[in-house]
């Protein structure tokens, strides 16, 4: 059984995402993208710390270093939160100055792999995905979608899930956790406005695959192969992204935005919190990312 959800950190974020774990911290990072932040929160105490960029902070990862692997807008910085020094590892992004970077997560190879989107009112499929390695070295590994989004990987690093947000559709590849080479692209499903259009993912540690139906209020829980296992409505009608945290990593954390009409918000004015509750499977281990 899933929940109930209870809200741990009221921060009414425009547009809050990439909620990640930190096993070692034992807290849980997240940003907001459009308020140029990242907040750490501890899941019984609510946020504790917060740090203000200069560019809209588009996702997360972890460093085996303890350090944070943060996409800004059109570059990739490693910032290390108790310092609050931070370093440029990837400024070579070149794609339109209406695009910017989106969803991101380090993968079972410890790398970063982050996509973009085009943030023009009518989006064509221009985005792509990138695969970020610690010399600062980046390989576009996809191309043809308007908003990347979905990144997760099953917990034997086998599978890649991805989802195109605007697509609206998610797809499925085999993974090589030696080299990051990706093969096999399967399309798994599409969807719609009122299934919930894909936004950020998570896998279980039974290679399921859970995805924030940002349009519809829901977590689309689907099998390997794209048959839904499971829809979990959640107390927020724009829920961008799920994260399994927890010590046993059998809690589930949601984050959300919003960018919707005045009477969903009344209706749920703890939209761009964080939400927790009990998930009903353990989540799959996340990666760090080496050699930063």
């Amino acid at each position: 059984m899933m929940g109930p959800f209870r809200c741990i950190a009221d921060l009414r974020g425009q547009l809050m995402e990439s909620p990640i774990w930190d096993d070692k911290r034992e807290t849980l990072f997240a940003c907001d993208i459009q308020g140029r932040k990242i907040h750490e929160i501890d899941l019984d105490h609510g946020p504790l710390r917060e740090w203000a960029f200069e560019a809209e902070v588009a996702s997360l990862g972890l460093a085996e270093s303890g350090r944070l692997v943060v996409a800004l807008a059109r570059q990739v910085i490693v910032f290390d939160p108790e310092a609050e020094t931070r370093e440029t590892l990837w400024n070579g992004y070149d794609e339109p100055q209406t695009s910017r970077l989106n969803d991101g997560k380090v993968g079972p190879d410890g790398a970063f792999w982050v996509g973009s989107m085009d943030g023009r009112p009518v989006r064509e499929p221009i985005s792509k995905l990138y695969r970020v390695t610690a010399d600062g070295h980046a390989e576009i590994k996809a191309q043809g979608c308007e908003v990347s989004n979905g990144l997760a990987w099953t917990s034997d690093g086998a599978t890649l899930f991805h989802s195109d947000s605007r697509g609206p559709w998610i797809d499925r590849y085999d993974f090589d956790v030696a080299d990051g080479e990706i093969s096999g692209r399967t399309r798994i499903c599409t969807l719609d406005e009122a299934s919930g259009r894909p936004d950020g993912g998570a896998c279980d540690a039974q290679g399921g695959y859970w995805s924030a139906g940002v349009s519809a209020g829901f977590l689309n829980h689907f099998d390997r192969g794209g048959r839904l296992l499971g829809r979990f409505p959640v107390p927020v009608p724009a829920p961008t992204m799920p994260c399994f945290c927890g010590p046993d990593l059998t809690l589930i954390a949601i984050t959300s935005h919003r960018l919707v009409a005045q009477d969903a918000l009344d209706a749920a004015p703890q939209s761009g919190g964080v939400h927790l509750a009990q998930a009903p499977v353990a989540g799959a281990k996340i990666a760090r990312m080496r050699g930063v």
